[in-house]
């Protein structure tokens, strides 16, 4: 489903995607190398880091392949990422290396942007607990997905509108509106706790340990890959040759 554009702020819109932005970082594969070498050498300097990109090379893969994960932790990425609220109640669960800060619903008014799974979105679990797939819906799940969320999502943004109307405070007035409902947030990590994150909330040929993470929370999760993929490439090559296990 494509987004919905809003024609002002009371009307509903309706969006099957998800937005990562790098907003700021200190982050590259010379920090994990600087943190790497004071162990053996001491205090070096930047620049003596870079004169022998196999050795460096060679350095962080042995590091990520014998799991010897403190040097990964010295750096830190930003991301602001917008995703509907039951997409964070997942990332909480992730706390170690991890900062958060999402918009309040306490001191200010909510904006009507609701997640609606678009047509590439699997819709039917088959399968018992622990062993289970998912397996595209038919179009005539699809049409009812779409129409009975989008209803229901008006109805909720009605009370929502007509309680602060009526002068409840914004902190209760909340309370009726559902998890689609699209959030912001800052998040803020450093490589080892997003290659954690990236090992439970991405599927991905290389992994030597599979994991099953809801389509939305990897949607997510791809997005900041790339992003981190860019900033430390010689870390993001080791962790794809070692089974995309976290050190």
């Amino acid at each position: 489903m494509t987004d919905s554009p809003a024609d002002d702020d009371l009307k509903p819109a309706f969006r099957s995607d998800v937005t990562v932005e790098l907003v700021k970082h200190t982050a590259s594969d010379a920090d994990v190398l600087f943190a790497a070498r004071v162990s053996t050498l001491g205090e070096q300097s930047l620049d003596e880091l870079g004169k022998d990109p196999e050795r460096s090379k060679g350095l962080i893969n042995y590091l990520m392949r014998d799991r010897h994960g403190s040097p990964f932790e010295h750096n830190s990425m930003t991301f602001l990422i917008s995703a509907p609220i039951f997409v964070f109640r997942e990332f909480m669960r992730h706390r170690v290396g991890w900062s958060y800060n999402e918009e309040s619903g306490r001191y200010r008014e909510l904006q009507p942007v609701f997640y609606v799974p678009g047509e590439s979105r699997k819709l039917v679990q088959q399968g018992r607990p622990g062993k289970y797939v998912f397996v595209e819906g038919t179009p005539a799940q699809q049409e009812l997905v779409g129409r009975t969320m989008e209803d229901s999502y008006r109805r909720a943004y009605e009370a929502y509108q007509e309680m602060l109307a009526a002068g409840v405070a914004r902190e209760v007035a909340r309370a009726v509106l559902p998890v689609g409902l699209f959030s912001s947030m800052y998040a803020t990590c450093n490589a080892r706790s997003l290659m954690h994150f990236l090992g439970l909330r991405t599927q991905h040929e290389l992994a030597k340990v599979p994991s099953f993470p809801q389509r939305e929370i990897e949607m997510v999760g791809e997005k900041m890959e790339a992003e981190w993929a860019g900033l430390m490439p010689l870390t993001y090559a080791a962790f794809n040759a070692n089974g995309r296990v976290a050190p």
